[in-house]
């Protein structure tokens, strides 16, 4: 790791690296596994590499270009990816008991890493003076997809699960405060802080949940196609050759008449399996489980903009009235059905059963931008790394200081919900709401 010192502490000594008025701990690794087994948890041991860990992967096109190109030469790819980055205020020695945030990133179960450019917190973490822990855990065939053959249902999941345990036993080491802890998730990783709620395992590892986004619908009624997805990727399973592995998944993914909207995201939790509960005690769990965690839930308004209008039938088609309000139609109805109307149902529920919940929307930033409220705008507003977002098409209508200014608003009110569980909307931004149910 370039320009890294010895960074001593209580559970052993770590590089780390100073930059922009923050320090990185960076590939501490967590966990171990074999390929489809339980996670195994690792003390002291680090990855001493600027790489960016992440689990193997096919390259995403839509968010290569609306949100991050990611070089591969930069990547380190393992199947056993089981590593955390810890962000912490350069004041950090002086400060102890600091809130602290675990980052779960999204993907759809299938995409991504913990510590990639779009989601570095040393902006959030430098304003708002907290610790922010960033997740990196299996995914596609080897995390998500399984229980049906020799593949293991979950595991990546167990893998977050073991992360979470690790955070709880040594961020004190740090300057964290391990009984003030959050997990924050966005899309697939607001879904599995959802679940984190209600699971056994979990209980006692934090304290807060902030969820982005999360598809609830698509949590639902899922078995037909996780056994018609475990059947066709069968033959590979145990393949060394990963590519083939890779080509294979992708290659057999369930078909969207089949099985609906849900096979836009084939991999994914699975009930009934280790640590989940059965589907039809999931309700329980959560309404057990509500008066522990104080809990911040929502979504943007055009959800689905971020999938319709980034279609070449759509920019084909940009300026047809036609094309435009049936678009509209369509994002306004996949919106409402997969993240609006489950994650409010979800509040409510949580609400009667004592919890303590908010509930948030995000409105277009800007009029006229097709993205301005759409999937992941709230990303750049929270991990404000102006140099990882200068390309992402997603906000190229936006100007990057309304971005972060507006941004520095929410990332108070998020990190001072992370302190206290309280939300203040004393100050703001316009296209923010929230409101305690």
């Amino acid at each position: 790791m370039s320009n890294s010192i010895i960074y001593p502490t209580s559970v052993g000594d770590f590089s780390r690296i100073k930059e922009n008025n923050v320090t990185f701990i960076k590939n501490i690794r967590y966990a171990k596994s074999e390929r489809y087994h339980n996670p195994i948890p690792v003390q002291n041991e680090q990855f001493i590499s600027d790489k960016i860990v992440m689990c193997p992967q096919n390259p995403s096109e839509l968010t290569d270009k609306y949100l991050e190109k990611i070089d591969i030469n930069d990547c380190h790819f393992d199947e056993s990816p089981q590593y955390l980055t810890i962000t912490i205020p350069d004041n950090s020695q002086n400060n102890n008991n600091l809130p602290v945030v675990v980052w779960i990133h999204g993907g759809s179960y299938e995409y991504g890493a913990g510590s990639i450019g779009t989601s570095d917190p040393s902006v959030w973490v430098d304003e708002q003076n907290i610790i922010v822990v960033s997740l990196t855990f299996r995914l596609g065939i080897f995390g998500f997809l399984g229980g049906y053959d020799k593949r293991k249902a979950n595991l990546g999941l167990l893998d977050i699960i073991e992360g979470l345990k690790w955070v709880k036993e040594n961020i004190a080491a740090f300057g964290g405060d391990q009984n003030n802890i959050t997990i924050m998730g966005q899309s697939a990783g607001g879904d599995a802080v959802t679940h984190l709620l209600g699971i056994e395992k979990a209980n006692n590892l934090f304290k807060r949940a902030i969820i982005h986004s999360a598809p609830l619908s698509l949590r639902t009624q899922k078995e037909k196609l996780n056994k018609y997805f475990s059947k066709e990727t069968a033959n590979v399973q145990n393949d060394s050759d990963l590519s083939k592995l890779l080509n294979t998944q992708n290659n057999n993914r369930p078909p969207l008449l089949r099985f609906g909207l849900k096979a836009f995201m084939p991999f994914g939790l699975e009930y009934g399996f280790n640590p989940l509960p059965n589907e039809d005690e999931m309700q329980q769990a959560w309404d057990k489980n509500a008066n522990k965690y104080d809990v911040l839930i929502g979504n943007n308004t055009e959800e689905a903009s971020f999938f319709l209008k980034t279609t070449n039938f759509y920019l084909k088609y940009k300026n047809n009235i036609i094309n435009n309000f049936i678009t509209d139609k369509l994002i306004n109805g996949i919106t409402n059905s997969i993240y609006k109307n489950p994650c409010r149902k979800f509040a409510n529920d949580y609400s009667k059963a004592g919890g303590n919940i908010y509930y948030y929307t995000i409105s277009p930033l800007i009029k006229g931008a097709d993205l301005a409220a759409g999937h992941c705008i709230d990303l750049p507003l929270i991990f404000a790394n102006e140099k990882a977002w200068k390309n992402a098409e997603m906000i190229k209508d936006i100007s990057w200081n309304y971005i972060f200014e507006n941004g520095k608003l929410m990332r108070k009110i998020w990190a001072d919900f992370a302190r206290n569980g309280k939300i203040s909307n004393e100050q703001s931004p316009q296209f923010l709401t929230i409101n305690k149910l």
